[in-house]
């Protein structure tokens, strides 16, 4: 039914919920979802003024209605979201109004992807909708797109009639709070076939989300666009939006202009916005040009930066890459030496961790771009997930794409140990699969052509291989052009990694830390997680062995270990074990003998 009237006509959808339970009422609520069960008459009382106004579409009072966020039962989640319906019914009798169920993200605390309680609880909620006669279906303020397929392919089989619109919050920068970009987002969900509309709310003012419709190449596809009122400011510790109905009207008008066929508003909008967009639609019965002209976007890049590591790659050529630690202090003279030698010894890359163990160091992309401008070598840092949301994690990867840092290690990071936890505080809102997406849309949106590549961790030490397999597989298809693998030390491991090799075309560089002594053998084999070292190799040291002949007894195991996986990889990572980079040439010069 709504789709028919789409056909020749605009929905104009309500305002706000939250914002103006809160205006009206004074309180401030987390979750206004409650007031379907203990202020039902303010609730109808909104419904019933945006309808007033001349909204004909309005959403149920269910954005945040799960268990997640409510802390509720499952009865009591039904008790709240079919009252939220009953309301909505009582507001729309004998009006020519559609309703919609809205239904919000459901936080996770974890990062997987495919969590099945996060979508049974989807279900569950559809479920409740369904069985009330609902049929129109708005998923909104949404990041990702997770779930959105499974979810929208269970609606559809238990009615096909039914209208479903996704609708996400995009940031004025252009992506979500998950880092992906509206390409991706718009892309993604018009391979949904389920999936009957696409468009934007919340996240963003009008003039941003103008932006965003200006921008997409709607043609005949259905497309919504519900903005917040503008920027919100604190103001006695409540979130306030401007009043600027009448601008905020002119603006929906112009995005109704470039084929937005939903529109409305969204937090910090409240009836009279409705009414103000209903009087300039009236207003303008006259045929609006749709023809918005465009900018091309040039995607020449006036300096694109050669990738030496990269091009070495692609030429199958066998590459050298070595870690160096970045300082824990401001002292980066070993740092610098290191650099230097493995400069004048033609090493391809040099890599530096991001604070591995969750142990504070100098930041891993500001040390990689001082090597590679200083020194003259490509230089990769790794990046975690541990430490920076992910507006820091994009704004690291604009600055070190400035500083011609143009390769990377992605990956999720130590976890905080526990004794830390008491100060510090992990962050991870990505893990390394979303943020090798984010940088592939980054790569997309911003970089010009002139990519960041993605490296990702490959662990040939764990015990279920075919687990990590399947990770790699994942990695690949988000992004990953390289791995790194952990420390390879054993005849299990060289297998697997040959296996690896045999079913993929990635590049792979094997994983070597050479063992400076017998203390070192035995912490890395008992604490460094990832690595296991064979007894044979530990009981080739002894605790009473001088500094040079333990030297040399982890150069040649390390020696031995190369030859053998020098044929069935790309090429060697070193990991550098206490700064010890000339032992590192060694090793390499003998490999090659």
């Amino acid at each position: 039914m709504i789709k028919e009237y789409l056909k020749n006509n605009v929905i104009i959808s309500d305002g706000a919920m939250g914002t103006y339970y809160s205006e009206l009422t004074g309180n401030d609520v987390s979750y206004c979802e409650f007031a379907n069960l203990n202020d039902k008459e303010t609730i109808k009382k909104i419904h019933t003024e945006y309808i007033d106004a001349g909204a004909k579409l309005i959403r149920t009072n269910t954005f945040s209605a799960n268990i997640y966020d409510l802390g509720v039962s499952k009865e009591r989640l039904k008790d709240i979201i079919n009252s939220g319906i009953n309301i909505a019914k009582e507001a729309t009798q004998d009006k020519s109004i559609f309703i919609g169920g809205s239904i919000g993200p459901i936080k996770e605390d974890n990062l997987d992807e495919s969590n099945k309680d996060i979508l049974d609880e989807y279900k569950y909620i559809v479920d409740c909708f369904l069985d009330e006669n609902i049929d129109i279906f708005i998923f909104e303020t949404f990041s990702n797109y997770n779930y959105l397929k499974e979810i929208s392919e269970y609606i559809k089989k238990k009615n096909q009639n039914s209208f479903i619109l996704t609708q996400f919050a995009v940031k004025p920068d252009g992506f979500t709070r998950d880092g992906l970009s509206i390409s991706k987002l718009v892309n993604s969900v018009k391979n949904i076939k389920d999936i009957d509309a696409y468009g934007f709310n919340c996240g963003s003012g009008p003039m941003y989300i103008s932006e965003v419709i200006n921008n997409l190449n709607i043609g005949n596809d259905i497309v919504s666009a519900l903005p917040n009122a503008g920027y919100p400011e604190i103001i006695h510790e409540r979130t306030v939006y401007p009043n600027n109905p009448v601008y905020f009207a002119k603006k929906i008008i112009d995005i109704k202009s470039m084929g937005a066929s939903i529109i409305g508003g969204c937090c910090g909008t409240n009836p009279k916005y409705i009414k103000q967009i209903v009087s300039l639609i009236h207003e303008n019965s006259k045929v609006i040009n749709t023809t918005i002209r465009k900018e091309e976007k040039a995607k020449e890049n006036e300096r694109k930066v050669q990738n030496t590591f990269k091009n070495k790659l692609d030429n199958n050529e066998f590459v050298i890459a070595i870690e160096l630690s970045a300082p824990i202090n401001t002292d980066i003279s070993k740092l610098i030496e290191g650099a230097k030698i493995c400069k004048a010894n033609n090493i391809d890359l040099v890599t530096v961790p991001d604070s591995p163990m969750s142990k504070v160091r100098a930041d891993s992309t500001i040390i990689a771009a001082k090597i590679k401008r200083e020194i003259g070598i490509e230089a990769m840092p790794h990046i975690c997930c541990r430490d920076k949301n992910t507006n820091a994690i994009r704004s690291t990867l604009i600055g070190s794409h400035v500083e011609d840092i143009r390769n990377v290690l992605a990956v999720t990071g130590d976890p905080i140990s526990d004794a830390s936890k008491i100060e510090t505080k992990s962050v991870f809102n990505l893990n390394s699969f979303r943020l090798m997406e984010l940088i592939e849309d980054m790569n997309v949106e911003l970089f010009n052509e002139d990519n960041i590549l993605i490296g990702g961790a490959l662990n040939l030490n764990v015990l279920n291989k075919e687990v990590e397999f399947k990770r790699m597989l994942k990695k690949i298809d988000k992004g990953a052009k390289f791995f790194l693998t952990q420390p390879v030390y054993d005849d299990e491991a060289i297998e697997f990694l040959k296996k690896a090799k045999e079913r993929t075309n990635v590049k792979i560089l094997a994983g070597l830390l050479p063992v400076v002594n017998y203390r070192n053998a035995v912490f890395l084999n008992n604490e460094l997680p990832g690595v296991t070292i064979p007894d044979k190799y530990v009981k080739m040291f002894s605790e009473d062995m001088s500094k040079e002949e333990a030297q040399e007894v982890g150069i040649k195991i390390t020696t031995e270990i190369g030859k053998k996986i020098k044929d069935i990889c790309d090429g060697l990572y070193f990991i550098t074990p206490f700064n010890r980079v000339e032992m590192l040439m060694e090793i390499i010069k003998r490999i090659k003998e």
